[in-house]
């Protein structure tokens, strides 16, 4: 159920505070399509967002990206996000786009990032991926870790190799790129670029039971490149996990013991990971098909959805959605705005702040309600 008295309040206060000249000045560029309005307004119906590309930007001299590839906002209000360079992982914003903080050197495959706050205190979990490209240009691999530390960086616990408990075998590779907290404590370690199996742990770090993967005899339990996962409360008596399956292009629910649920198929999209937020899921879309070809992997064809219930409604920078006799026709790129969507941090206010992979070193790019 829309909740439209929400909406109409946002773009109503979205409005005046444009009107007594609080808002951003937003940076050109180029819109190639009519994914929306003009004057840099994208996406459809009720979820459309004025472009400030030049939300984030630093001196890169100082404090350089490589690829921004997650953001959460904590208890504060502060805007907190992870970046493989190692020379500050860490990047701590406020909404306004100002610098508070960064740290963090040992994270070269620094993927992903999740806030959980517990007992009134917030927590970071974070995975360094363990496979990236160096500076040099050239390829690098080591095993991937997870993290639990505190907002300033003091070290909780860390989770190794799986192979350590016998969990998988010393060859098999472990680079996990997400984590998910249930409201119990339990974690949930995506190793997307790993064994594509959801390994769920206690509030200690001890293991439990890891399902997904590829080799299940119900095909409909794999995960391909299980990139993301996320607890979805929507239902607060049925929790769920949302886990992404990026090659196979959808969304995959599943219990919290890790049993599967259904899928929500998202032709053409190769998304990141589900954000909640709300009765809604958003995800940054890496890349997209085109009309033209019918490619795996095309480079620079990115941009972000949105999804109510199970319905996608809007996709900032692609094709409005288009569902004929119940069923979501295939979504392409619209707006040459970004290069490849990796996540979506929402705000109190419902602007969007988009982290971006393989983007030219770039800083978020912010979504403003409208």
């Amino acid at each position: 159920m829309r909740n439209l008295k929400r909406r109409s309040f946002i773009r109503k206060s979205s409005t005046i505070l444009a009107a007594s000249g609080v808002a951003t000045k937003l940076h050109a560029f180029n819109i190639t399509g009519s994914a929306s309005e003009d004057n840099g307004i994208i996406g459809h119906g009720d979820y459309k967002y004025r472009v400030i590309k030049d939300w984030g930007n630093l001196d890169p001299t100082k404090t350089p990206v490589l690829n921004c590839h997650e953001m959460e906002m904590d208890s504060k209000g502060r805007l907190v996000m992870i970046t493989d360079e190692v020379r500050n992982n860490i990047l701590i914003y406020d909404k306004s786009g100002k610098l508070l903080d960064s740290w963090g050197t040992w994270l070269p495959g620094g993927h992903g990032l999740t806030i959980s706050n517990e007992g009134g205190e917030d927590f970071l979990y974070l995975t360094d991926c363990g496979y990236f490209v160096g500076r040099d240009g050239k390829g690098k691999s080591q095993a991937g870790r997870v993290w639990k530390m505190t907002m300033d960086g003091r070290l909780v616990f860390n989770i190794g190799h799986p192979a350590t408990i016998g969990v998988y075998k010393p060859e098999d590779p472990f680079r996990p790129t997400e984590i998910a907290v249930a409201p119990n404590g339990d974690f949930y370690v995506a190793d997307g670029y790993g064994m594509d199996y959801i390994l769920q742990y206690n509030s200690k770090g001890e293991f439990i039971r890891k399902f997904g993967g590829q080799k299940n005899d119900n095909g409909e339990e794999n995960l391909v490149n299980a990139h993301g996962v996320a607890v979805d409360m929507r239902n607060s008596q049925n929790p769920r996990l949302v886990c992404t399956s990026r090659t196979e292009n959808c969304f995959k629910f599943f219990t919290l013991d890790g049993k599967y649920i259904n899928t929500l198929n998202l032709p053409g999209l190769y998304v990141c990971r589900p954000v909640m937020d709300d009765q809604n899921i958003y995800a940054g879309v890496c890349w997209s098909k085109t009309r033209e070809e019918n490619k795996g992997w095309v480079q620079d064809t990115g941009f972000v959805t949105i999804i109510e219930g199970d319905e996608v409604v809007s996709n900032p920078g692609g094709t409005e959605p288009v569902y004929k006799d119940g069923k979501l026709g295939q979504m392409y790129q619209e707006s040459k705005i970004f290069n490849h969507g990796h996540d979506v941090c929402i705000d109190d206010d419902k602007n969007l702040y988009v982290c971006q992979w393989n983007a030219n070193r770039s800083y978020p790019i912010k979504l403003e309600r409208t």
